[in-house]
């Protein structure tokens, strides 16, 4: 099954342009399912509600179970398709539904608080084009010089699907891309770096995702919370909404394929308004 599985995700990247993340998701979920299967031909239904089910046992997330179910659902109607199977022991299983949960957001007192106090021109560029863009941990990371243009004030970014957007930023941004360059053009040259990459340390070693969540983390100390990068994403959605923007410009900023995922934000917007209502007449 190892080996089928291997032909999809090669599928997925070459047919499908899936990013790499994405890919090494789909192996992970589809591996934890084949772990406990002999013969794929002999996969039905019933084996799939037991796999189900062990998931549910193991306490996983509703979203995580979800992500496996969409996962094997993919798989076996693309095994279907290359008649690698007879039938899709798949065809009628339902998407489990996920539990709405707004996502976490912050103030904008509490963004210029985390931003303005005590940072490097590196963590200070990571800060704003994470919020004043809104990007993802991914897309932060690869982020390549050519992507960004200081002359018309926007980034380039390739999101899920290999999807590409343009995102303005405003003058906070621009200032810190300003006070960075300098000091990345300084390090190239001194490691003789041969790369595009936009983000990098002192010490030459390029940016990854685990940099960026250690630094939003300590962050996050200076107002008593515990966010993540995706925090500074949903606060960049809300605010933008806050503030009059039109629900579909915010999708096409934060690359979302279906809108339904970004009017999420607007029932933030109202529970926020209702908080500082509240807050204030509590008479």
């Amino acid at each position: 099954m190892y080996e089928i599985i291997s032909q999809y995700l090669e599928y997925l990247e070459l047919e499908k342009g899936l990013s790499p993340n994405t890919i090494d998701a789909y192996r992970r979920d589809l591996y934890d399912f084949a772990g406990g299967v002999e013969n794929l031909a002999k996969v039905d239904r019933i084996s799939i509600n037991t796999y189900i089910r062990t998931l549910k046992e193991r306490k996983l997330a509703p979203s995580s179970i979800i992500r496996k179910v969409a996962s094997l659902r993919g798989f076996f109607k693309w095994a279907t398709a290359m008649n690698i199977l007879e039938k899709n022991p798949a065809s009628t299983l339902e998407q489990p539904k996920v539990p709405q949960r707004l996502p976490k957001v912050i103030s904008l007192k509490e963004i210029e608080e985390m931003i303005r106090s005590n940072l490097s021109p590196l963590e200070g560029v990571m800060m704003e084009l994470l919020y004043s863009c809104g990007l993802r941990v991914s897309e932060l990371v690869s982020l390549k010089l050519s992507d960004i243009d200081l002359s018309s004030k926007y980034v380039r970014c390739f999101g899920k699907g290999s999807k590409e957007r343009i995102i303005p930023f405003g003058t906070k941004a621009l200032e810190a891309v300003k006070t960075y360059l300098p000091e990345r053009e300084l390090i190239f040259k001194k490691y003789n770096l041969n790369s595009k990459r936009l983000l990098v340390f002192d010490n030459g070693r390029f940016v990854n995702r685990q940099d960026v969540y250690t630094l939003i983390h300590a962050r996050g100390k200076l107002i008593h919370k515990n966010i993540s990068p995706h925090t500074l994403r949903h606060s960049f959605a809300t605010h933008l909404l806050e503030n009059g923007a039109d629900l579909r410009v915010v999708q096409e900023l934060l690359g979302h394929s279906d809108v339904s995922t970004t009017q999420l934000y607007t029932h933030i917007s109202k529970k926020r308004l209702k908080d500082v209502y509240f807050s204030i007449n509590t008479d």
